[in-house]
């Protein structure tokens, strides 16, 4: 798998999202924030996900979804359970994945950073096939960009998030690159 001059990894499913735009000019990628997600909450394998980061959720196929709808979210990397990586933004765009955001004084983290999106909940560990892939995509990632800082949602948005979870391994996962 290489990643092309737009940020675009080979060899991985593309669902292309409308929810992206540039990211500020001279801006240089230096961070991943690793996020969680399920929809429905804590269930796993459907369309769900897909159908956020693209606008095509249908609101009346979940109560949850309601209160999903008019979001405009994305993130350049979903990794499912069981370890497909989806691409939904090339790195070279701007994602819409930490909303309001702080880290280390800088705010506005999605100008700098790319997001991972792992199939997964607060509740339940994450899969060795997902740890695999990050782990895989992370350094393909850190080859092409200049990765500083490596950190969960909860890292840059602790008033309103608290994923990876308490079940992501971060040990096993920095230990690994």
């Amino acid at each position: 798998m290489k990643l092309d001059a737009q940020g675009w990894l080979s060899g991985v499913r593309k669902i292309l999202s409308p929810n992206f735009d540039p990211r500020p000019h001279g801006m240089p990628i230096s961070m991943l924030i690793i996020h969680s997600i399920s929809l429905p909450p804590n269930e796993f394998g459907g369309k769900g996900i897909e159908q956020l980061f693209t606008n095509a959720m249908n609101h009346e196929e979940h109560p949850y979804f309601e209160q999903l709808r008019g979001l405009k979210v994305s993130s350049h990397f979903l990794i499912r359970r069981n370890g497909e990586i989806i691409q939904f933004i090339p790195c070279l765009q701007r994602a819409w994945h930490a909303g309001a955001s702080l880290w280390q004084g800088r705010t506005r983290c999605n100008d700098f950073s790319i997001g991972i999106e792992m199939e997964g909940s607060d509740y339940v560990p994450y899969e060795n096939a997902q740890y695999r892939r990050l782990i895989y995509l992370t350094r393909r990632l850190q080859r092409t960009y200049h990765i500083i800082d490596i950190v969960g949602h909860e890292d840059v948005a602790p008033e309103r998030k608290t994923d990876p979870g308490p079940h992501f391994d971060w040990k096993r996962f920095l230990n690994s690159l």
